[in-house]
């Protein structure tokens, strides 16, 4: 008797990307594709009438009806047993912030080679995630190496942690400057305070802390 093969959802609304994605997985010794969705509702209402939960979820992020940053947070809250691989076009910052918040527990480019497809899956069975290299070189560049993001013996004032929850939203400096009753020039204070404090070099290593360490 083979043994059973891990489950794959693929959650994209382009037909033939998505078919030739099935295809290439099935090709994959250890899985196989059991779900396709055109979006978000169409993916959770399938959810809601099976037996049988994919074990990961490969997630566009544009989709109309609903797309996958809200796909992915519904999710995470829903059914948290299902891993989330964003598979986009799109290598903004700002996506990939925003999709590690929502609660993918990795992101990939389109344009990856298959082989890399089939490490991806593989890591995030083993590991429980995964990033692209050019998405990981900028998470990796968000950090010092000597960076530690799970570090609760680092005091952070009531200021500084009012910052980093507010700068591990969607909000712009500006924004939480206007928020904390601040000018633009002491939110700089305060962020390279941080940068410095958590031995981070960006925004992104600010929100990969304040993740880890359930402050956003």
């Amino acid at each position: 008797m083979s043994k059973p093969k891990h489950t794959i959802a693929i959650i994209d609304d382009h037909l033939l990307f998505a078919q030739s994605l099935k295809s290439l997985i099935n090709t994959f010794d250890d899985f196989e594709v059991t779900h396709h969705a055109l979006n978000g509702k169409f993916f959770i209402d399938d959810l809601k009438n099976t037996s049988q939960l994919p074990e990961i979820a490969l997630m566009d992020l544009n989709m109309p009806i609903m797309d996958g940053f809200e796909t992915t947070e519904w999710l995470n809250k829903n059914y948290p047993t299902i891993k989330i691989l964003a598979l986009s076009m799109d290598d903004d910052e700002n996506s990939i912030l925003k999709m590690i918040r929502n609660g993918a527990k990795g992101y990939l480019l389109k344009d990856i080679h298959p082989d890399i497809l089939l490490e991806a899956l593989q890591s995030l069975l083993k590991e429980g995630y995964y990033h692209s290299k050019r998405v990981s070189d900028s998470l990796v560049h968000s950090l010092h190496p000597d960076a530690d993001l799970k570090t609760p013996t680092i005091k952070l004032t009531d200021r500084e942690l009012e910052f980093l929850k507010l700068a591990s939203t969607e909000m712009t400096y500006k924004e939480v400057a206007d928020v904390m009753h601040l000018s633009p020039k002491t939110i700089d204070g305060y962020r390279e305070q941080l940068f410095k404090k958590l031995k981070v070099k960006n925004r992104i290593g600010l929100v990969l802390y304040a993740i880890k360490n359930k402050l956003a």
